[in-house]
């Protein structure tokens, strides 16, 4: 009879101390709510042609083919544009998980480019609630082509041109996310003294969700009145197809251009011309620095 006494006893100790734990978890919980950050805004760091708000991950380093083919307005004899070919290669580095830098070099202008990108905000509920995502990109571009006239005076900054970019997002929901990328763009050598060298514009990005893999994507940017004369507004549609460790983008856009001197102030083609490139960026990411937790 002692015996079945103490192992009841036992027992409503243990089920009491299990209680204890159990109400002192919960306390915990309330009192320190987790943080839970949004996740996959886009699947890229590229929406197509602009930034998007994703950062490569910290030790990653992302290898970046963008490929536009020419327009297909021009017919059979051009088999529709994919005769002609332009082209950038890029490398993005994750330093951290929200500091990233990049360089990358396009075919057209011979153009050479190199970018920081930080997060500034994480779009998050819980112990912080923050609405929307917040970045920071600059970036600068040389053109290395010869010089036209190389008897005259050519200086080395008349090469150079630069870009500051805000990424505001929020995902929405898991089928749905926006950002805003308000740019200004310099350029030190413009056609005429008429001409501004610094460009504003406006550049709206969106991302639906249609399954696991495959999300249809579009971005549009938008310069200011009275900058650019004629000029015709980069806009882009495709869809992202997610493979791995590859990230697949089939777009149709009116802008030749790759990098974003080229897309934003560059001469863009009409959609109702049929002056629309058919293209491809591809991204195959590689870990160089392991995260500590996994090393």
């Amino acid at each position: 009879m002692k015996k079945w006494i103490l192992l009841l006893a036992l027992c409503a100790g243990g089920m009491q101390a299990q209680a204890q734990d159990d109400l002192e978890a919960m306390l915990n919980a309330l009192e320190k709510p987790e943080t839970n950050y949004a996740k996959y805004a886009f699947k890229s760091t590229r929406i197509i042609n602009g930034h998007s708000i994703e950062n490569v991950a910290a030790g990653v380093l992302d290898f970046r083919i963008l490929h536009r083919f020419g327009a297909i307005n021009g017919g059979m004899y051009e088999l529709f544009g994919l005769d002609q070919a332009n082209m950038r290669m890029s490398f993005d580095y994750g330093i951290t998980d929200r500091l990233q830098v990049g360089v990358g070099r396009s075919n057209i202008g011979k153009e050479y480019d190199g970018l920081v990108k930080y997060k500034i905000l994480r779009q998050s509920t819980g112990a912080v609630n923050m609405p929307i995502s917040l970045s920071w990109v600059s970036g600068t571009m040389i053109n290395t082509l010869t010089w036209a006239d190389p008897n005259r005076e050519n200086l080395f900054s008349s090469r150079l041109s630069y870009y500051h970019q805000i990424l505001i997002a929020r995902k929405f929901n898991d089928m749905f996310s926006l950002q805003l990328s308000p740019t200004v763009v310099h350029r030190n050598l413009v056609a005429t003294r008429d001409m501004p060298n610094d460009i504003f514009a406006m550049g709206v990005g969106g991302r639906v969700k249609l399954n696991n893999r495959v999300a249809t994507t579009f971005d549009y940017f938008y310069v200011l009145p009275g900058q650019i004369p004629n000029h015709r507004n980069s806009l882009s549609i495709g869809f992202d197809i997610e493979t791995g460790g590859h990230v697949f983008q089939l777009h149709f856009t009116n802008s030749r251009g790759l990098n974003e001197r080229q897309f934003i102030t560059g001469q863009n083609g009409s959609w109702l011309d049929g002056d629309i490139h058919f293209g491809f960026n591809l991204s195959r990411v590689f870990t160089i620095r392991s995260p500590k937790e996994h090393r």
